[in-house]
């Protein structure tokens, strides 16, 4: 498989991840059944006899074109094509069987007929990788903000204390000590990428896996039979309610992560010490006490019989902040904890990235991790790329580029930079926008969060899609001009993102701040015809400079 914008170090490890030994189908029937979503078998012409005995399988694809001769290949039904009407193409390219919501006439393989493709695809991938989260310890992280961060300085911070980690996040993979940045926009990837890149942490020598784990991944099985041993939640607000419907579904979605903590399920001896049968760690799960969602997350996980740690300011929380100090390179905490009171120097800016390394410091009191080499750990853990990353090329004012992308992100970042712009006698400028085919209810809100907290607001492309890029930017500005902004005087609307940028920093006045927000790490915009390169950061020194800034 090609693996776009990653290093041919990386590709060596996640190809050799794939297996090369042939597998019987049978086997898979049996795991299929097992989850209860083999409803029976088909012949080629959708007939409904038992499959052929003997068949063996060299490999497992959902993308027709990579069917390669040997091949399994899952008809999975998706928002522009449905993999049913390829199935075809996948059996001329050589796959030798086929998994099916429903029995095809004419295709000459067997077909493994199932209730939902999709869905499959996880106890399949589970099967062909050989469940490869059974010998890792594997840490969840999932939450509306604060994910990504969260998993790198848990990272850091497991590596501080001699547990070699692999991470797959939103910003960035790590597999065996090699760490770059992630291609792709999908956080969760579906489940044959994640079993394979599990794979190659298994093979790499990783100990302990940290997967940023979204309301998608759960909600569409991508992480189905995933043996989580912990659990992280970082908050629960506004966001991808065009996927879930409701804020109730949206949170129930991540919910699942908790649920599935069952201290009481058997499972072979698996943690720290991989597949040498080391102790596992305790089921544990994380929860953020100052968010309103908490006493869900703990109720669940209790139910799960999962030991539960809290963190936050909260006088109930387990670990707890007794004072955040924000210091001009980044911050500094004391923490009353189950062991007792730390002190905590972190290189990151913004007030919530306090919350984010409490996550950490509760997991280790849960798990029992030495807690000297995770504050280490912390205190080293540089910034994470594209978020409150500042830029500076000598310009008179602070530039900033976060990833912050839904209202409660948005807010958090500018009441963090507010200060900062007092402090030198200036404001905030804010230029953002919101993706297409994507929650739509947030778009005004976001427009009166920035409305609200910033002296001009800058409304531009994040990733239109297929929408119109109008349009969304009048959805944000209603909510700007709704916080009293006035369009053309305070309130622009400039669809191109670089021209965007380019504008901001002609409005700022010594002292100001300009957030660049919305994209942070991401390597490309989509638009209608697909993705073009895209570097937040780049393209914001190139316009400084191109200003003699």
């Amino acid at each position: 498989m090609g693996e776009p914008g990653l290093s041919p170090a990386l590709v060596a490890l996640l190809e050799a991840a794939e297996p090369h030994d042939p597998r019987p189908m049978a086997e898979l029937l049996d795991r299929l059944r097992a989850s209860g979503r083999l409803l029976g078998v088909a012949d080629g012409d959708g007939r409904s006899p038992h499959v052929p005995e003997g068949v063996m399988v060299l490999g497992l694809t959902y993308d027709s074109r990579r069917v390669e001769s040997g091949d399994l290949f899952v008809a999975v039904p998706g928002a522009h094509a449905d993999g049913h009407e390829h199935a075809r193409d996948a059996v001329a390219r050589g796959a030798v069987a086929l998994v099916v919501e429903r029995p095809l006439e004419g295709v000459g393989v067997p077909q493994i007929v199932v209730d939902e493709s999709q869905r499959a695809l996880a106890p399949a991938a589970c099967w062909w990788y050989g469940d490869p989260s059974r010998e890792l310890a594997v840490v969840g992280v999932t939450g509306t903000d604060g994910k990504t961060s969260t998993c790198r300085l848990l990272t850091a911070a497991l590596v501080a204390a001699g547990l070699p980690t692999g991470m797959s996040s939103t910003a960035a993979l790590r597999i065996a000590g090699i760490d770059e940045a992630n291609p792709v926009h999908a956080t969760t990837p579906e489940a044959p990428e994640l079993q394979r890149t599990l794979r190659a942490m298994v093979s790499g020598g990783d100990r302990v896996a940290v997967l940023e784990t979204t309301s998608h991944g759960l909600a569409l099985d991508r992480v189905g039979g995933v043996a989580y041993d912990a659990a992280i939640l970082t908050n629960v607000t506004h966001e991808h309610l065009e996927f879930h419907g409701s804020f109730d579904a949206y949170r129930a979605a991540k919910l699942r992560l908790f649920e599935g903590l069952d201290a009481r399920a058997a499972r072979p001896p698996k943690g720290p010490g991989g597949a040498s049968g080391a102790a596992a760690w305790p089921r544990s799960a994380i929860v953020n006490a100052d968010d309103p969602s908490a006493g869900t997350f703990v109720e669940a996980s209790l139910a799960a019989g999962a030991r539960v740690l809290t963190y936050g300011e909260s006088g109930e929380a387990d670990v707890r902040a007794l004072r955040i100090d924000e210091v001009p390179d980044g911050l500094a905490m004391d923490i009353a904890a189950p062991s007792g009171r730390l002190r905590l120097r972190l290189r990151l800016l913004g007030r919530f990235n306090a919350w984010n390394a409490l996550a950490v410091v509760a997991l280790a009191e849960a798990v029992g991790i030495d807690l000297d080499a995770v504050l280490g750990g912390l205190a080293t853990a540089p910034p994470v790329r594209g978020r409150m990353e500042r830029i500076d090329r000598g310009q008179p004012f602070t530039v900033v580029v976060d990833y912050a992308h839904s209202p409660a992100s948005l807010r958090a970042a500018l009441d963090t930079l507010a200060p900062v712009a007092a402090r030198d006698h200036g404001g905030v400028i804010a230029v953002f926008g919101s993706a297409g085919e994507r929650d739509v209810a947030k778009r005004p809100m976001m427009g009166r969060v920035a409305g609200e907290r910033c002296r001009a607001v800058i409304v531009a492309d994040e990733d239109p899609r297929g929408e119109d890029r109008e349009a969304i930017l009048e959805e944000i500005a209603a909510g700007a001009e709704a916080a009293g902004r006035r369009r053309g005087h305070d309130l622009l609307l400039i669809a191109d993102r670089r021209a965007a940028i380019a504008a901001s920093f002609r409005l700022a006045r010594p002292g100001d701040v300009v957030l660049l927000a919305g994209k942070g790490h991401e390597t490309s915009i989509i638009g209608l015809h697909g993705a073009e390169p895209w570097d937040e950061r780049r393209v914001a020194e190139e316009e400084l400079d191109r200003m003699g800034r």
